[in-house]
C-alpha cells in the first residue's frame, strides 16, 4: 500500500536565530534552548535524543536514548555496554546525537567522541534509578535474541526473588558514556524553508569557530 505524503506541510514561523546574539561557545546556547524545551508544555521528554553510531560493519544505526546530564565536559547517557550501540562505540567512538523539539521548531545536532564514564559515576546514577529499572538492567541482555516478552517477565521474577528487598548492585555490563562534542549545529525553522543553521566547530586550540550555513 502506497501512502502519498507530498502534501504534508508545516510553515515554521515561531522564532529566529540571529547571528549578532550568538554566544561565543555552544553550551550556553544549548542550555538556553534546553530550558525552553523543559518549560514547554507540549514537550514531554526534552532530553530524548537520537543517537547514531557506526560500528565495524560500517552501517549507520540510529535510536532514541535519554540524556542524563550535560556540562562543559560533555553529554552523558547510560546503556548496556554489550548492546548493539555499545559494540559500535567500542569499535568506533565517534557518534552523532540530535534533539528535535517540534513545538519550538528547533533541532540541535552534536558530533563528538564517546568514552565510558567512571565506575563511580555509573554507580551513582544506577543507585538513583527506580528499582524496576535496576532489575531491568540485569534482566535484559540488550540486543540479544529472545523467545518472547514473557521470557523477560520470567527473568525479572527470578531477579526479584534473588535480590529480595536488598540492594541491587550495578551490573558490570551497564554504565555511562560521556560524549565530548567537537561540532554543534543549531537549527531554527523559518518561513519558506529559509531556516537558520548555525554551526560551532571546535578548533585545535579549544576555541569554537562559528559559521552560518544555507538551509
Amino acid at each position: 500500500m502506497q501512502k502519498d505524503l507530498k502534501h504534508y506541510r508545516q510553515s515554521y514561523e515561531k522564532d529566529e536565530l540571529a547571528h549578532d546574539n550568538l554566544p561565543s561557545e555552544p553550551l550556553a546556547l544549548f542550555s538556553a534552548w534546553f530550558k525552553d524545551a523543559e518549560d514547554h508544555p507540549e514537550i514531554a521528554e526534552p532530553n530524548a535524543m537520537s543517537l547514531a553510531t557506526v560500528g565495524e560493519d560500517m552501517v549507520p544505526k540510529s535510536r532514541v536514548v535519554l540524556l542524563k546530564s550535560f556540562s562543559l565536559e560533555g553529554f552523558t547517557f547510560y546503556t548496556n555496554y554489550n548492546s548493539e550501540k555499545g559494540k559500535d562505540l567500542a569499535a568506533n567512538p565517534k557518534l552523532c546525537v540530535s534533539f528535535f523539539w517540534p513545538a519550538l521548531e528547533r533541532q540541535v545536532i552534536i558530533r563528538g567522541t564517546a568514552t565510558k564514564t567512571s565506575a563511580e559515576n555509573s554507580d551513582e546514577y544506577f543507585n538513583v534509578r527506580p528499582r524496576g529499572s535496576q532489575l531491568g538492567a540485569w534482566a535484559s541482555q540488550q540486543s540479544q535474541e529472545i523467545p518472547s516478552h514473557q521470557y523477560l517477565i520470567d527473568e525479572l521474577k527470578k531477579l526479584e526473588e534473588k535480590f529480595g528487598g536488598g540492594e541491587i548492585p550495578r551490573p558490570g555490563h551497564w554504565g555511562g558514556y560521556l560524549v565530548e562534542p567537537f561540532h554543534f549545529e543549531f537549527w531554527q525553522g523559518r518561513r519558506n524553508r529559509l531556516h537558520d543553521r548555525v554551526q560551532y566547530e571546535k578548533t585545535i586550540n579549544g576555541d569554537w569557530k562559528i559559521k552560518r550555513v544555507a538551509p
